[in-house]
């Protein structure tokens, strides 16, 4: 019997559940802690949730997990806390005088806490890192602050770097969610690739039941959407390019008379009010909706009620909302930048996100194209097949057996080897 078949006692730092329209991170960590919680095999999970709701983790845990109540804030944050005010003053004039500012620790200490829960290896699938004794896995989004620093400020890219540089001393086993960000990694930190696993997520919103005809139906009433509409799901952050979305359907409005509407899903972020200003300013009221944050389920209906779903991103480390549009039967045009062109692969219409003029030229195909939609949905289709929470969960497993320092058995060999050989064979073509 191979060493890996031994019980294994993982802990997963699943504390950003606390926050509120987290979006993506939040939903592929849900996916991640649902799949591993149906895997066969005698690995235990410690499921270490937000201090103050814990017992959010129960409607997704299985059998071989358990969930502990993470660490309160510590005696020195509660002594400091009448004073943060007058800290955070001074922060930002320091500032905006020299262009640095002090911080509080970007990266906490275990204090015994994570070695007294017993495990063998920890899991940070987040920015929330803890400097422990246990063996550790990191998991790394993007690097999106070193390319548009703009979009984070000063203090945020200080933030940013510190939590990722400490992760990736840490760990022992650094996982990229797609190859572009691996290549990222390795660009930026000139890490051994050795360390660096790449393992795809699913599609976040499998986790959920497929709505039916007659929730649809409620959907499609509910807000109003009588007529063809794309779908746009994304918090509205910087990146996400909510504004040149919007001058594209000015282009098609001024120079087409076509009364394109959109539709966005997803919390109404700091910059919202820019976006706003921008959408009253091109007359666009009657065209765009924001929904802000809704339902998973609810989220599922629009995108089968959707036309197409539209992705003009700037910058992704992999894109769930393709696989959500494929997991729903949506046809799908996005970004041709970062990792997007990798994830989609030919199940997407791809687009320039910095011209307004590109943007719109897609919307108008889309629009228009109804076999090139039918044949992006055929693609997405047979494209989802390369995406599953299974093979998933079964790859971050044999990351953290090897993290434990277990023998891999020949079924972990292939999973970790897999996106070698694939990469290779995409080269290859």
């Amino acid at each position: 019997m191979s060493t890996s078949s031994r019980s294994l006692r993982i802990a997963i730092n699943c504390q950003i559940l606390s926050q509120k329209g987290i979006g993506g991170f939040e939903t592929v960590l849900i996916g991640l802690i649902h799949a591993l919680g149906k895997l066969d095999g005698p690995e235990q999970y410690v499921l270490v949730g937000p201090h103050e709701n814990a017992e959010r983790l129960e409607q997704y845990a299985g059998f071989n997990q358990c969930i502990v109540r993470g660490p309160g804030p510590d005696l020195a944050k509660r002594a400091l806390a009448p004073v943060r005010p007058i800290w955070h003053q001074a922060r930002r004039m320091l500032l905006r005088t020299t262009g640095i500012a002090p911080m509080w620790r970007a990266v906490q200490k275990s204090h015994g806490f994570y070695e007294a829960l017993d495990c063998d290896v920890i899991h940070f699938p987040t920015l929330e890192v803890v400097k422990c004794e246990i063996p550790a896995v990191f998991t790394i989004h993007d690097l999106q602050h070193l390319h548009y620093p703009e979009f984070f400020g000063a203090e945020g890219v200080i933030w940013r770097e510190k939590i990722f540089r400490t992760g990736c001393k840490l760990a022992n086993s650094i996982v990229a969610i797609s190859e572009f960000v691996k290549q990222d990694i390795l660009d930026q930190y000139h890490l051994d690739a050795q360390r660096i696993e790449v393992i795809h997520w699913a599609p976040p919103t499998q986790v959920h039941a497929a709505p039916e005809h007659a929730f649809i139906d409620r959907v499609m009433r509910q807000y109003s959407l009588n007529e063809p509409f794309a779908f746009f799901p994304a918090v509205t952050r910087k990146h996400k390019n909510h504004i040149r979305l919007l001058e594209a359907v000015s282009i098609l409005k001024e120079r087409h008379g076509l009364k394109l509407r959109i539709v966005c899903s997803g919390t109404l972020d700091d910059f919202w009010p820019t976006i706003e200003r921008r959408l009253t300013e091109l007359k666009l009221r009657d065209h765009v909706t924001f929904l802000g944050m809704i339902a998973s389920d609810e989220l599922r209906a629009l995108y089968r009620l959707a036309e197409f779903v539209i992705f003009p991103s700037l910058f992704e480390g992999a894109g769930m909302p393709l696989l959500e549009a494929w997991q729903d039967n949506a046809a799908v045009t996005c970004s041709n930048v970062t990792s997007l062109p990798e994830m989609a692969g030919d199940a997407a219409l791809f687009f320039d996100p910095l011209s307004s003029e590109s943007i719109a030229g897609a919307l108008l195909k889309m629009h228009k194209d109804a076999e090139l939609r039918e044949d992006l949905r055929r693609r997405g289709a047979l494209r989802l097949r390369n995406f599953s929470w299974e093979r998933t969960a079964k790859q971050y497993r044999a990351v953290y057996r090897r993290a434990a320092g277990h023998q891999l058995d020949d079924e972990d060999e292939a999973l970790l080897s897999s996106h070698r050989r694939d990469v290779a064979i995409c080269e290859s073509v």
